[in-house]
């Protein structure tokens, strides 16, 4: 079963600075239907004007990963950790037991346009951790390159939960295929242009639920940029 969670339905608040689309409930926006998927909690894409950015905030019992779309992000957190993050990158944080952390625009003359997504951690109560970690995009240029997982395979970022997610990049025509485990779930979400999931056609910022399927098959109908979650 293929559900699909279509952009134009997403929260969307547009605060001058920040312009975010919240693929589930978070912040100002709730909604009973759509608080998560399995251990994914929160799919936020975000557009930071420049010199912009979210000040100091705290957070616990959280993985946290951020990959950039375009331009530079700041970041800085109570763990002594000071970084900034470009596109071919992701980064990885543990709240754990508590972290506080910031994020701005590292530049002053354009946006700054990312996703922030969040997974339960299998436990709570983790030493607070941070990682960060080059991903070519030509990595994932007509394949499913390996972003994070929970043993850091394949040069992946760390999670402390049973999950694993893909980056893909396809050319028109270009599949790329997956089969999931036994008992195993998927959320996909498009970056950008237009794909069919098994048929399903999503386009820039729709997501899809799976569930109760095997074989994944994701075809381009344009050049396409896409994430893959495979969950428990």
């Amino acid at each position: 079963m293929i559900v699909k969670r279509p952009a134009a339905e997403r929260g969307h608040f547009d605060h001058g600075w920040l312009d975010t689309s919240h693929t589930f409930s978070f912040a100002g926006y709730h909604d009973p239907a759509h608080m998560g998927f399995r251990t994914l909690r929160v799919i936020n894409e975000d557009r930071v004007a420049p010199g912009q950015g979210f000040g100091a905030h705290s957070h616990r019992d959280m993985e946290i990963l951020t990959y950039v779309l375009d331009g530079a992000l700041a970041h800085q957190d109570s763990m002594g950790n000071r970084s900034t993050i470009v596109p071919g990158e992701v980064q990885r944080m543990s709240a754990g037991t508590g972290v506080t952390h910031s994020e701005f625009n590292a530049q002053a003359d354009r946006p700054v346009h990312f996703l922030q997504i969040w997974l339960l951690p299998d436990r709570r109560g983790l030493t607070p951790g941070y990682e960060q970690r080059a991903i070519p995009p030509q990595g994932e240029r007509g394949a499913l390159r390996l972003v994070a997982s929970r043993d850091g395979r394949g040069d992946s970022v760390t999670i402390h939960q049973d999950a694993d997610l893909y980056a893909s990049r396809l050319e028109p025509g270009e599949r790329v295929k997956h089969t999931l485990g036994e008992g195993r779930h998927a959320w996909l979400q498009v970056v950008s242009g237009r794909v069919e999931l098994n048929g399903t056609a999503l386009a820039a910022g729709d997501g899809a639920a799976v569930s109760g399927e095997r074989a994944l098959e994701v075809v381009a109908a344009e050049p396409a940029h896409f994430l893959l979650f495979d969950l428990a």
